[in-house]
């Protein structure tokens, strides 16, 4: 499995990095979520929270990969 110059897999880097965007997307969705409800955009809040929600799912299913890949020789960093 290659190593980017981290010395992490290139697949755990991946990993990690969309489970960042997904978890931090998360985040600042709540706050598109209050926006929408003080303007009293209903079904827009409920497409922030929709959104909120599959980011959430997408976190929680690269730390299931990530998992997986900790109990492998993959899971990097590369030995010293």
């Amino acid at each position: 499995m290659a190593t980017g110059e981290t010395g992490f897999s290139d697949v755990a880097y991946d990993l990690i990095s969309v489970q960042y965007h997904a978890l931090k997307g998360g985040h600042d969705y709540g706050q598109y979520v209050r926006d929408a409800e003080n303007a009293g955009k209903k079904e827009i809040a409920d497409f922030f929270r929709k959104v909120m929600d599959e980011d959430s799912k997408r976190a929680a299913q690269c730390h299931d990969y990530l998992v997986q890949l900790a109990a492998t020789k993959d899971a990097g960093p590369a030995a010293a």
